[in-house]
């Protein structure tokens, strides 16, 4: 396995948009979650990400909207409580970029997902600690996953987009 980093959720956030009637992007977050990663650059055969995310943890900054986000029509939490992922392979793009091929769970459903990911760096805190710094970034079709509601508008559009632009940007903490 690679050399052990945990996750700083304090200087950490997973984010989404969507596109509302066409028109708009609709962004959210997710404040609940945690994983695992072991992280070797100079060996990517035993690097390894895993993520769970509470689902029940989304937030739109609009109540009625992240309940209705929560229900059966979209993620419907009380079923499939949580969205995981589990990397099959972190590949080498370039110098500072990644590509992290991994097994995305949502509702219920399992698809390969492929994040591209940017390494800013590592530094070491005031206490000691050397941490890193990543951005990661992936877009979906929620149609793949089995969240299928939507409304058509009188226009012919579309209420909520199908394509979900997710990004992460990500501070570890070494842990060995």
């Amino acid at each position: 396995m690679g050399e052990p980093w945990k996750f700083d959720p304090q200087h950490s956030s997973i984010r989404f948009s969507v596109r509302h009637m066409v028109i708009a992007k609709v962004h959210g977050t997710f404040t609940k979650w945690s994983g695992d990663v072991a992280f070797t650059p100079e060996d990517l055969g035993r690097s390894k990400v895993t993520v769970s995310i509470d689902a029940a943890s989304i937030d739109t900054q609009v109540a009625e909207r992240d309940q209705h986000l929560r229900s059966p029509d979209f993620l419907d939490v009380a079923t499939y409580p949580q969205i995981t992922l589990a990397s099959k392979r972190v590949e080498k793009s370039d110098e500072n970029r990644y590509r992290v091929v991994g097994d995305l769970t949502i509702h219920g459903v399992t698809r390969e997902a492929v994040l591209v990911v940017e390494h800013a760096g590592q530094a070491k805190d005031p206490w000691g600690n050397v941490r890193a710094g990543f951005s990661a970034r992936t877009t979906i079709d929620r149609k793949d996953f089995g969240l299928k509601w939507n409304q058509v508008l009188e226009t012919g559009g579309l209420l909520v987009g199908d394509k979900v632009e997710i990004t992460a940007e990500i501070e570890l903490v070494k842990t060995a």
